[in-house]
């Protein structure tokens, strides 16, 4: 017991290791996550999955107005400076009043919602029938109880977790969440249908909670039962959600628009364009999100102490980690999409026309997958910097963009469901490049060629592995592999994503990329059984934050 504590209870001291850690467990949850999809697919229709899929609108709405926001731009940077003065007793007394205001806060909101809910979701899914409406009503009623408090709680404990550097609970959560809906939907499909895995949500929402809880009794937190709306921590808390729930508000207007639009097709589109947004969700997740998260505790110091140089240094070692594995993801995505699509979601109630749309909904989210992902690096710099107002002034054009993009291509150009994707790519590119030039004005410039001058190697070697994986897909399908066959289909995919991934490494190493020379690096330690945490070319963490953030 004492080693799995020790284990539990490491601290990552550097964007690369707490990345890693991140990142394996990203990669678990998400594959669980296909997995998960796989299974609805096999059991139900698109056209009643589309339901499933539109009953999270609302739920989603109530957890990224009281969650998001507060977590990422404001309790992570306040409770950080908490533990670098060494005032961890005042850290969790705010922490307690922030928990105890968002319950609250949760309570306000859902009860009107929970009443209204038929009502909502015909305005959210003006395409269903009255059968449909009646149903996902009764679906986002269940999630908003039984989903939501326990991953309001639960990420707030993430966030403290991770102002500790202490990953690994925080980041094995997502992984029981997908976990208990896999139990919900094959123990109940049988018996309730579609209410298995919403049953599942409710089970996983209370094990992400539930999961993290032990090692935060064991740092000595302990809960209160207290409101102090003039604790100076909450008041630094409440002034900087301020904007950044501003800007979420305004971000629901974005994922409504999608659902309403996708909707207007019928449920059967809301199911592909949802599959196709959970697939590109896994790199964006597995490299943005990961390192996004590593860095923030860092960029937080940083600005505390005032130590730009140290603050672009570790922006930078982010970007690079990021789009090292973003680019060539993204060029695997664009040419194995169809493969990718009839491997994941391949059942037989998923036919021919389903893949070829997911698939090429799929090719226009992944033309900004290098956008969405800095984008998660650039917003907490600025959120580093206690400026939540600009990220929110940039996200708002950008969502504007994309709403207006989606109504036109589909209400007047009468597009297919893919345009969604589209317009989501276009708007992100504009949010990454604002989002940068201010953040670069704000911070004094970055040194343009260590910025620039690896992701230009990166581009060009992810280039050349788009080539190689091409060449051999077009000349092994049936010629060598029977891909009318789940085997066949592997073989091909494999091969061909395997030749693009070692001339993508090999390039890159060719070129002198230190992000590459640390994957070849962590490959050998793999061999040799050694631990795996991956460092970063050049440590962004200096000795004195080290000791300041445990």
């Amino acid at each position: 017991m004492k080693r799995v504590w020790e284990i539990i209870g490491r601290k990552q001291t550097s964007i690369g290791s707490a990345a890693t850690i991140l990142a394996i467990m990203v990669l678990t949850s998400r594959l669980l996550g296909l997995v998960r999809d796989r299974l609805l697919a096999a059991r139900f229709a698109p056209d009643t999955l589309g339901i499933y899929f539109a009953a999270f609108r609302l739920p989603n709405f109530i957890f990224e107005l009281l969650v998001t926001g507060a977590l990422t731009s404001a309790f992570i940077p306040v409770f950080t400076r908490y533990l670098t003065e060494d005032k961890e007793k005042e850290g969790w007394h705010m922490a307690s009043i922030v928990i105890n205001i968002s319950v609250l806060l949760f309570a306000v909101l859902a009860i009107p919602v929970i009443i209204w809910a038929k009502a909502f979701s015909k305005f959210l899914a003006p395409g269903f029938s009255d059968h449909q409406i009646a149903l996902m009503a009764t679906f986002s009623r269940i999630m908003i109880i039984c989903q939501v408090i326990p991953l309001l709680i639960g990420n707030f404990f993430t966030g403290i977790l991770q102002s500790y550097n202490l990953f690994l609970l925080p980041a094995l959560a997502p992984v029981v969440y997908n976990v208990g809906i896999i139990i919900g939907i094959v123990t109940l499909s049988g018996t309730i249908g579609l209410f298995a895995p919403v049953v599942g949500v409710g089970l996983g929402a209370l094990l992400f909670m539930l999961i993290q809880l032990p090692i935060l009794i064991r740092l000595g937190y302990r809960h209160q039962m207290k409101i102090d709306v003039r604790n100076r921590g909450v008041r630094e808390v409440g002034k900087l959600i301020g904007p950044r729930t501003l800007g979420l508000a305004v971000s629901q207007v974005d994922s409504t628009v999608d659902l309403m639009m996708s909707s207007l097709l019928g449920a059967r589109m809301v199911t592909i364009f949802n599959f196709a947004q959970n697939l590109q969700q896994v790199p964006i997740g597995l490299f943005g999100a990961t390192v996004a998260q590593a860095v923030l505790p860092t960029l937080s110091a940083a600005s505390v102490r005032e130590d730009r140089d140290q603050f672009k240094k570790a922006m930078i070692s982010a970007i690079h980690q990021i789009l090292f594995f973003i680019l060539p993801a993204s060029v695997f995505f664009i040419i194995l999409r169809i493969p990718l699509v009839r491997l994941i979601f391949g059942a037989a109630r998923f036919d021919w026309n389903a893949t070829y749309l997911t698939g090429m909904t799929l090719f226009m989210f992944s033309l900004s997958l290098f956008a969405q992902t800095t984008v998660q690096v650039l917003a907490r710099g600025f959120y580093a910097l206690y400026d939540t107002k600009t990220p929110v002034i940039i996200s708002v054009i950008s969502i504007l963009t994309n709403s207006i993009a989606s109504i036109l291509f589909i209400l007047l150009f009468h597009l297919p469901v893919w345009a969604l994707g589209l317009s989501t790519s276009i708007a992100s590119i504009i949010n990454v490049l604002i989002l940068f030039v201010m953040l670069d004005k704000r911070i004094g410039h970055f040194p343009f060629w260590d910025l620039f001058g690896p992701l230009v190697k990166m581009f060009f070697a992810s280039i050349v592995a788009g080539i190689f994986i091409y060449i051999p897909l077009k000349l092994f399908d049936q010629l060598v592999f029977d891909t009318t066959r789940t085997f066949g289909l592997i073989l091909l995919t494999g091969t061909a994503g395997s030749i693009g991934l070692i001339v993508y490494i090999a390039m890159a190493w060719l070129f002198d990329v230190s992000e590459a020379q640390s994957f070849i690096s962590l490959l050998r330690r793999v061999r040799r059984g050694a631990p795996v945490l991956l460092e970063p070319a050049s440590e962004v963490v200096s000795d004195s934050s080290q000791d300041k953030l445990g």
